[in-house]
């Protein structure tokens, strides 16, 4: 199956876990990996705020958090119901909880309609463009699953569907539209259909067993592999970009390079004959680059003037 922006949960043989509960619900979505998402929503809207008055709103910030948290467990639930048959073909992700047992189908929805509310609600306290384009961001995040079904592009999804989060968040801050922001989430983009290209590689046998489809089921890991160095690349010019058109400092730019030497050695460490370090590459590394990432733009904008 398609690679996806959290890692595999499920029952552990022997514990058997009940059907539904917060912290079923919890494992089924992977709240903890809501590093990838949050960073670079947190740059946009940090430096919306840094070229708006120089002062940080706390409670925006507040309610781009929970706006955030609120789309990707949505997004996540939704993916995990959709691709429920699907993951059951797959011995990777056989113990899933809703393969298992170990979460109802009904508690799932109910978990991932609660999310979509605080979601739209957190866009409603924000401003009336964010809540006129909600359902902008919310389309993408359903589309995704479905799309390893149809194309052999489902990471393209992924990452339209992402590069959507700096953007909202620069537009909770500011109420306006911004090319700035457009810089970034294509960045954003680029980076998270990246890595799930690598993530991808490991179910290349289970996809063409299933009819699944995605680019190394079509193409291979190897022309996968090369994808993702491609997208990582223009990762890093549009980060470059964003950074001349907000004025970057030097914090900013050793930032940069910081993600362009662990892009690197991302790349390194998975080939196409040895997929066994996907998962180091997939999480440590990346959740490594959204964070040290955001520390370096964040000392940036301080040092600029940035005041609390």
């Amino acid at each position: 199956m398609s690679g996806e922006t959290a890692t595999d949960g499920g029952a552990r043989a022997g514990f058997p876990r009940p059907r539904g509960g917060v912290a079923a619900f919890l494992r089924l979505v992977m709240i903890e990996h809501s590093v990838f998402a949050l960073p670079f929503a947190y740059n946009a809207a940090l430096t919306a705020m840094f070229l708006a008055d120089g002062t940080v709103h706390w409670r925006e910030l507040l309610l781009v958090t929970v706006a955030m948290v609120g789309m990707r467990t949505f997004a996540m639930a939704a993916n995990r119901i959709i691709d429920r048959e699907i993951d059951a073909r797959n011995p990777r992700t056989a113990g899933r909880e809703l393969v298992t047992g170990a979460m109802s189908l009904r508690s799932a929805w109910t978990g991932a309609l609660v999310a979509l509310a605080v979601f739209l609600g957190a866009c409603a306290l924000l401003n009336p463009l964010c809540l006129a384009l909600a359902p902008f961001a919310v389309v993408p995040m359903v589309v995704y699953p479905y799309g390893k079904r149809f194309t052999h592009f489902p990471h393209a999804i992924l990452g339209i569907a992402q590069a959507i989060a700096p953007i909202g968040a620069w537009i909770a801050v500011t109420g306006a539209w911004s090319w700035e922001s457009v810089v970034l989430g294509l960045a954003v983009g680029s980076w998270i259909g990246g890595f799930d290209l690598i993530y991808a590689c490991q179910d290349v046998a289970a996809d063409r067993a299933h009819g699944v489809r995605s680019v190394p089921a079509r193409f291979g890991i190897a022309a996968s592999l090369n994808g993702a160095r491609g997208a990582h690349v223009v990762t890093v010019a549009l980060l470059c970009w964003f950074g001349v058109l907000t004025g970057g400092g030097a914090f900013y730019w050793a930032g940069l390079l910081v993600v362009a030497g662990t892009f690197g050695y991302e790349h390194a460490i998975v080939k196409p004959g040895d997929l066994s370090r996907v998962n180091r590459a997939f999480f440590t590394v990346n959740g490594f680059i959204g964070i040290a990432f955001f520390l370096c733009a964040l000392l940036d904008l301080a040092m600029r003037g940035l005041s609390a």
